[in-house]
């Protein structure tokens, strides 16, 4: 059995489903039952996120915006996508009922004037949901028997809602007990990635990018023989491929190698999806839906290859940097705390963020899409302390983007981070702000965003990351 998940890009536009359909339909053909985990299409959570933020904050005219041109987009799909009136019409019918949904929820989010992190799970599940079905629908007008199966029924969690956790002993057997019958009859189910609901029935999300978590939950409830995770390059790189064209892929990497790899930021998995397959010993491979005949990079708990220690350089850009400035003693690390429980009762995700008890300041990564709304929920969490003083400012710096540095000492022995920092001062970047962990094995720092491109390819280079042999 197989299990694979597509993500955003993966179904970003008609042509997109297409070759998606086309690679589960090539599965298929290896007499192999096959699972499909879809995500929402790109952009889409991002944007009901932002519908409802608006809502809250009395903008009826961008939540309604959003919501007709979510609409249109998925209309659109549909038309090009499903030939079959029938199908095409039931399944606008779909898209047309959630959307209108997302629309009564944010109307009374204009009167409550307040999205708690539950309601954001509510309105930002929407968007698997109707990505799932067009795809269940196009593949059976391409005469696959395929199913729309939503994962709120399935993955059983806690109420940690913006991060939730499964209870695997009640998802195993919800999981098995549903999908199984499908596919002995030859159904291929498509299943919401990135949500869940309690035992109650409340719907969750795993976390920003839990669809790849989804499919690994999925995959070892149902002992499968692989899980494949698709995505827009050809697995995980020493670097982002735009950037470096001398980036290689790490064709083997193992379960612990992988884990570091993805909590430092790499986009391609989500910090959570190893446990659940390594424990079980099921192999994770990361395929380019753009380029199915590739052979990715494939995660196991012993590798094949040279004994070069793992090293790869991990930038992000989109973000922004939200700093929190004292004012005399009445710093504390309260301070911190206080933040940082408000931005995640916002659903505010914190990327990293460094405390200066010296200068006072508490610098907050998050990304540019929750900037503001990050901003408003630290000035009413402060409000009395900006008043009085003792906290003397917010600022916001942006765009900037992270960049890190991960993996074990190279050929000659030498730690990673003493090599980077070096070339950081060749460079003369400037440095914004630096997390390290108190291993020698990682480094992250933050930077202007149109410095990412020039400070990849140098630590790149500086660690000899483009040799093809070593990998």
């Amino acid at each position: 059995m197989l299990v694979m998940k597509f993500g955003g890009t993966s179904v970003g536009d008609a042509t997109r489903f297409a070759s998606v359909s086309r690679i589960i339909q090539d599965a298929r053909g290896t007499d192999k039952p096959v699972v499909v985990v879809v995500s929402a299409m790109s952009g889409v959570t991002n944007s009901l996120i932002r519908a409802a933020r608006a809502a809250a904050e009395g903008d009826e005219t961008t939540y309604r915006r959003i919501g007709e041109e979510l609409l249109t987009s998925h209309w659109d799909i549909c038309e090009a996508l499903i030939a079959h009136e029938g199908e095409r019409r039931d399944t606008c019918w779909f898209i047309e009922d959630q959307l209108r949904e997302v629309e009564r929820f944010c109307r009374s989010l204009t009167v409550l004037r307040e999205l708690t992190v539950r309601g954001q799970d509510a309105v930002s599940s929407i968007g698997e949901k109707l990505s799932a079905r067009i795809l269940a629908a196009h593949l059976r007008t391409q005469g696959t028997r395929a199913r729309a199966v939503d994962a709120t029924a399935l993955i059983v969690t806690d109420d940690n809602f913006g991060a939730a956790n499964p209870l695997m002993k009640e998802t195993r057997r919800r999981i098995r007990e549903t999908l199984l019958p499908l596919l002995e009859q030859g159904v291929v189910p498509i299943l919401t990635g990135y949500i869940g609901a309690t035992a109650e029935g409340v719907t969750t999300t795993l976390g920003r990018g839990g669809s790849d978590y989804t499919a690994a939950i999925v995959g070892a409830c149902l002992d499968a023989e692989e899980v494949w995770i698709w995505t827009d390059v050809d697995g995980i790189l020493t670097a982002d491929p735009n950037i470096v064209s001398e980036a290689r892929p790490l064709r083997e990497l193992s379960y612990v190698e992988a884990a570091e790899l993805a909590y430092f930021g790499a986009d391609v998995l989500h910090p959570k999806t190893i446990k659940p397959l390594e424990e079980r010993g099921i192999p994770l491979r990361i395929v380019n839906s753009f380029n199915p005949t590739d052979p990715g990079t494939l995660i196991i708990k012993k590798p094949q290859r040279t004994p070069r220690s793992v090293q790869a350089i991990i930038s992000t850009r989109g973000l922004s940097l939200i700093g929190v400035a004292g004012n005399g003693d009445a710093w504390t690390p309260e301070v911190a705390a206080r933040a940082l429980s408000r931005l995640a009762r916002e659903g505010v995700d914190v990327l990293m963020f460094t405390q200066s008890f010296s200068e006072r300041q508490l610098n907050l990564l998050v990304r540019q899409g929750d900037m503001d709304h990050g901003l408003k929920a630290l000035r009413r969490e402060f409000q009395g302390e900006l008043e009085r003083g003792t906290i003397a400012r917010l600022d916001v710096q942006y765009p900037v983007a992270t960049i890190s540095v991960v993996g074990g000492p190279g050929e000659d022995g030498l730690s990673i981070v003493p090599k980077t920092f070096a070339a950081l001062g060749k460079h003369q970047t400037k440095v914004i702000s630096i997390a390290q962990a108190s291993s020698e094995y990682n480094v992250s720092f933050v930077v202007t965003e149109d410095q990412v491109d020039s400070v990849v390819c140098l630590i790149h280079d500086e660690l000899g990351l483009g040799n093809s042999s070593a990998f």
